[in-house]
């Protein structure tokens, strides 16, 4: 039996360089890509397993405490891969980076005048199940300042990654969270085409909160198809 997939649709993505978002006229690529021959030997495809990924690796609440809980609102944010034919992928490693509740990433690039916060390091991993479902706990972020344009804020929002079978096959994408006026003022949210942002959108789900304790979200990721997500690196 031979499977078929359905072709990419480059015009699904954002572009990889896209004006109003300034800083991808100095990164994006301008020119085709070369492709490269893997050395003999060479290994083609990511080695995980769950004994690589930490039991605290997907609460972010608690895999960076140093002396106590995390400033901020809690959330569940949980969804599952799914591919084409809307299969769930399993076994996949989905990475998640963000800023703290104040708007500020632990990086030494990032010089937002918000608090750090000690107990958040805004980043953690997890394998999808046999059902191609990921789950992480976290702290909701805040909005901040960047600087693309006069009174430029990013809206309040999670990265998310996806590793494929090869090193080259990771897909990148940002969640956004329903409601937020800064959506309509974001050049990497109006970079995406106009009929599929709803698709870099979570949806608030009653079910997925934990009664007293997180409020919870759900945000699929779909591969390819008629449904699939909007990516950065397509």
């Amino acid at each position: 039996m031979t499977t078929t997939l359905s072709p990419r649709g480059w015009e699904n993505h954002p572009p990889y360089v896209y004006p109003g978002y300034k800083s991808t006229v100095k990164r994006g690529p301008t020119k085709p890509l070369v492709p490269l021959k893997a050395a003999p030997g060479e290994i083609a495809q990511p080695v995980y397993g769950h004994d690589a990924v930490g039991e605290l690796d997907h609460d972010l609440t608690r895999n960076a405490r140093r002396n106590g809980e995390p400033i901020g609102e809690r959330m569940v944010l949980t969804g599952q891969v799914l591919d084409d034919r809307r299969r769930p992928v399993a076994n996949t490693l989905v990475e998640l980076w963000q800023a703290n509740a104040c708007g500020r990433y632990v990086h030494k690039a990032d010089q937002h005048d918000a608090p750090l916060d000690p107990n958040f390091l805004g980043a953690g991993r997890c394998m999808t199940d046999s059902e191609g479902r990921y789950r992480f706990l976290t702290i909701k972020p805040g909005a901040y300042p960047w600087g693309n344009h006069p009174n430029a804020w990013r809206p309040q929002h999670i990265h998310l990654s996806l590793f494929g079978q090869h090193f080259a096959s990771r897909l990148v994408t940002q969640m956004y969270f329903p409601g937020d006026p800064l959506h309509q003022y974001d050049p990497m949210v109006m970079s995406a085409p106009e009929r599929l942002r709803r698709r870099l959108i979570a949806d608030f789900s009653l079910d997925v909160t934990e009664e007293g304790y997180a409020l919870g979200y759900v945000f699929d990721m779909v591969l390819r198809g008629a449904d699939e997500t909007p990516f950065e690196n397509r």
